[in-house]
């Protein structure tokens, strides 16, 4: 996969501008977003699963746990089948990121959010390429541990669903935050029918109450 320029707007609002960009923070943005997208090295991976709904919660063919709460009940209660994908830039966001912090803080800012803007594309990119491979009549949004009531928990099973760690390098850790850090783990439900209306925005993220962009009126899933 190869990425194509990053958004310097999307990292801009990753760095917690409104409007335009000052000329400092689009200097910045601009001496680091071809160095970002030279370093990474993007990878995804994917599984198709059939969808079960039970009682006690949605099951995957060959996931080992069930999935709990009434958001991912929701997202999937129209799907016979589903998507399980996991991305990352690879640990060079990581390396990247320390090793700019060194002698310029500011400039490492500017990377770390360039890196943000850099997976949501890399999903985008994975989303369109698995779904030009797969017979699909309609989809879902991608829905990610975290979302809702949807336990982060979750995290090292998907994980080990997908192989990722031999695979691409995709782990996790105790707190189940993945590592590279700049990574997603994402579910999207495959229906025949159409899919009902799904929650998005603030609603249903788990980081509502502690979020800037929902504070400045700004979330970009609004």
């Amino acid at each position: 996969m190869t990425l194509r320029e990053i958004s310097k707007t999307e990292a801009a609002r990753y760095m917690g501008v409104r409007g335009v960009p000052d000329s400092q923070t689009a200097e910045l943005l601009d001496k680091y977003e071809p160095i970002v997208r030279n370093s990474l090295r993007p990878a995804y991976v994917y599984r198709e699963a059939e969808v079960e709904l039970r009682a006690d919660g949605v099951y995957l063919s060959g996931l080992g746990v069930p999935l709990k709460g009434k958001s991912i009940r929701g997202l999937l209660a129209d799907c016979s089948r589903a998507i399980v994908m996991a991305a990352t830039v690879s640990a060079e966001a990581d390396r990247l990121i320390s090793r700019v912090s060194v002698s310029d803080m500011a400039g490492a800012l500017a990377v770390d959010c360039l890196c943000s803007a850099a997976i949501e594309q890399v999903c985008d990119l994975a989303e369109k390429e698995i779904f030009s491979q797969t017979k699909a009549k309609n989809r879902t949004m991608r829905f990610s541990p975290g979302y809702g009531d949807l336990s982060i928990d979750v995290q090292e099973e998907l994980l080990r669903y997908l192989n990722a760690g031999r695979r691409i390098g995709l782990t996790c850790g105790e707190s189940c935050m993945l590592m590279p850090t700049k990574s997603v783990t994402a579910i999207i439900g495959i229906s025949d029918s159409p899919v009902r209306e799904q929650k998005s925005g603030c609603d249903i993220c788990s980081m509502r109450e502690s979020c800037s962009f929902r504070n400045s009126g700004e979330c970009r899933r609004n």
